[in-house]
C-alpha cells in the first residue's frame, strides 16, 4: 500500500502572504525569539514549507443537511453543558443535520433552574442534585438518546463514570482533562457505547493521524533538526494545547530533541492580532499552530501549520460522532469504545 501526499505548488513560494490564514502579512521570524537570534535569519531564507491549515467557518446554519430519508433524522441527542460556547455550537449543528435536541441539560449548580434558548429551542439547566432520577426519566421519554458531554474538566469522572455509565446511557464526549485512566476503565466496565476524543475537529484529527503514520513508519527521519513551537488560544486557556503535544511526540519519534516547556505560547490578545495575524472576532475562540522545523546546517526547513477560527469545525465533528455512534448502537456493534479516529474510518461523514 503506497501513501501519497500530494502538496499545491503554490505552497512552495519565497514570500508567504500571511503565516496564518489571518489576513494579514506576517514574518515568522517574529514568531519566535522576540524576533531576534540566528533562528530569525533561518526563518528570512527560501524555506521548504508544507502548510496545513483550516478555518471553520462561523455560520454553523450552513453545514449540509441530510437527506429528507436518513434514517438518523429526530434522533434524540441531550447536550450536557449547553449554555457554553461549545454546547451552543453543537446543537445548532446538530438540528442543522437533522438530530432533536431534548429540553433538558446538564450544568453548573449557579445555573440550576435556568431556561435557556439556544437555536429557537428552550432548554432547562439542572445542576448536581438529583442528576441520576432526571437522566433516568429522560431515557424512558427518549430510549434512542445519546449524551453530548461538554461541560468542565472537573466533571468528567463524576458525571461520566459514575452517572451515564451507571444509567446506561451512550454518549460523545469532547471534554478535555480528568482522570483518563480511569474514565476509559469506568466505560469499559460498564459495556456503554460511547466516543470518547478530546480532539473532535474531523480534519485535525485526519493531520495527527498522518503525523502518527509518518512516526511509525519513518522513525529517526528527522535526526538532527531543530524544532520551534507556537500555539495560540484565546486567553482563557491556560494549558498547553493538547493537540500540540501530540504533534511534538510525534516529532519526538522522528529524531527530534524538543520539551514541552520550549513551546511558545501566546495568549495576549495584542500579540495574537498584532503578531500571530488572529481576527478579532475570533480572540475568544481560536487554535492556531506552527512547527518550524531547520536541518543542523540550517540550509532545509519545514513548516507544518494548522489554524482554526471559531468551534464549527468541532460542532460537526461531533455530531458525526453522534451520528456515527447511533449506527453503531443499531448494528449491535461487539467494539464500545470509540475515537474519532474511528469515526473517520468509517466513512460517510457530512
Amino acid at each position: 500500500m503506497a501513501l501519497v501526499l500530494r502538496v499545491p505548488t503554490k505552497i512552495f513560494q519565497q514570500d508567504n502572504p500571511t503565516l496564518f490564514s489571518g489576513g494579514r502579512r506576517q514574518n515568522s521570524a517574529a514568531l519566535f525569539s522576540g524576533g531576534a537570534g540566528r533562528s530569525c535569519s533561518v526563518f528570512g531564507r527560501r524555506k521548504l514549507a508544507t502548510q496545513i491549515s483550516s478555518m471553520s467557518t462561523p455560520p454553523i446554519q450552513h453545514l449540509e443537511k441530510p437527506s429528507a430519508s436518513s434514517q438518523h433524522l429526530g434522533l434524540p441527542i441531550m447536550v450536557n453543558g449547553c449554555n457554553g460556547k461549545m454546547g451552543r455550537d453543537v446543537i445548532q449543528a446538530a438540528v442543522s443535520a437533522g438530530l432533536h435536541p431534548v429540553p433538558v441539560s446538564f450544568s453548573r449548580a449557579e445555573e440550576s433552574g435556568q431556561t435557556v434558548e439556544v437555536c429557537g429551542k428552550e432548554i432547562k439547566l439542572h445542576g448536581p442534585s438529583g442528576r441520576e432520577s432526571i437522566l433516568s426519566s429522560i431515557v424512558d421519554e427518549y430510549p434512542n438518546l445519546i449524551v453530548v458531554d461538554y461541560t468542565v474538566p472537573d466533571a468528567v469522572n463524576a458525571q461520566i463514570a459514575e452517572l451515564y455509565c451507571k444509567v446506561g446511557v451512550p454518549f460523545v464526549m469532547g471534554t478535555t482533562g480528568g482522570d483518563r485512566e480511569r474514565l476509559y476503565k469506568t466505560v469499559k466496565d460498564s459495556n456503554v457505547y460511547a466516543v470518547i476524543s478530546p480532539q473532535m475537529g474531523k480534519q485535525v484529527v485526519a493531520f495527527l493521524a498522518a503525523m502518527e503514520i509518518m512516526a511509525e513508519q519513518f522513525p529517526g527521519a528527522f535526526s538532527g533538526y531543530s524544532l520551534q513551537v507556537m500555539e495560540s488560544h484565546q486567553a482563557s486557556k491556560l494549558d498547553i494545547s493538547g493537540t500540540a503535544k501530540a504533534v511534538i511526540s510525534c516529532f519526538q519519534k522522528l529524531g527530534v530533541s524538543f520539551e514541552l516547556d520550549q513551546i511558545q505560547q501566546i495568549r495576549d490578545p495584542k500579540q495574537q492580532v498584532e503578531m500571530v495575524g488572529v481576527l478579532e472576532e475570533y480572540l475568544n475562540g481560536h487554535a492556531f499552530h506552527m512547527y518550524h522545523l531547520t536541518s543542523p546546517d540550517q540550509t532545509v526547513s519545514f513548516e507544518f501549520q494548522h489554524n482554526v477560527c471559531g468551534r464549527s469545525i468541532y460542532a460537526e465533528g461531533t455530531v458525526d460522532a453522534t451520528i456515527f455512534l447511533a449506527k453503531k448502537i443499531q448494528s449491535g456493534a461487539e467494539q464500545r469504545i470509540y475515537n474519532m479516529i474511528d469515526v473517520l474510518r468509517e466513512g460517510n461523514m457530512r
